[in-house]
C-alpha cells in the first residue's frame, strides 16, 4: 500500500467564523467538495456537525461515510472514512487561522490505497475538486 498526502493552503478575505461554518456544515460542504453530501447522524455535542457526526459524500454505492473525530469551532475539523472504502488509514484535517484579518485554510488529507495505483487517481481528483471549491468560498459564505 502506498501512502498519499494532499495539502491545500488558501488565504481568503472572509472572516474565519464564516469559513469554518461552511466547512463544518454537512448540508453546505458539498459545494466546496464538488460532490453531494448528506447528513447521516448528528453529533451528541451542542453543534450537530461536531464529534461523532456522520455524513455521506458521493452518490449511492459509490458514496463514502465520513465521521468527524475532532471539532474545535473556528480552529480545526478532523474526520475519517468509517465505511467500506478502497482507502485505508484516511484522515482529513482542516485548520483555520486568522492572519491580518484574513482566513488561512490548511486542508490536509492522508490515506493509503488498497488497490495499487488507485491512490494516485483518487489523490489527483480530490485535490483538483477541493482547489476548485476553495475558489468558490467567497461566493458561498
Amino acid at each position: 500500500m502506498a501512502t498519499y498526502t494532499i495539502n491545500i493552503q488558501k488565504t481568503l478575505d472572509v472572516p474565519r467564523s464564516k469559513v469554518f461554518a461552511l466547512f463544518a456544515d454537512h448540508n453546505r460542504i458539498g459545494k466546496v467538495l464538488g460532490a453531494p453530501v448528506k447528513r447521516i447522524h448528528d453529533s451528541d455535542q451542542a453543534d450537530p456537525n461536531g464529534v461523532g457526526s456522520i455524513r455521506k459524500v458521493g452518490l449511492g454505492p459509490l458514496g463514502l461515510e465520513e465521521t468527524v473525530t475532532r471539532f474545535e469551532p473556528d480552529n480545526i475539523i478532523e474526520y475519517t472514512i468509517t465505511s467500506v472504502s478502497p482507502l485505508r488509514n484516511h484522515l482529513g484535517r482542516i485548520l483555520f487561522n486568522e492572519k491580518n484579518g484574513k482566513t488561512e485554510v490548511n486542508y490536509t488529507i492522508t490515506f493509503e490505497d488498497v488497490v495499487p495505483f488507485t491512490g494516485k487517481v483518487v489523490s489527483v481528483v480530490l485535490e483538483q475538486a477541493i482547489k476548485k471549491g476553495m475558489n468558490r468560498i467567497p461566493r458561498l459564505v
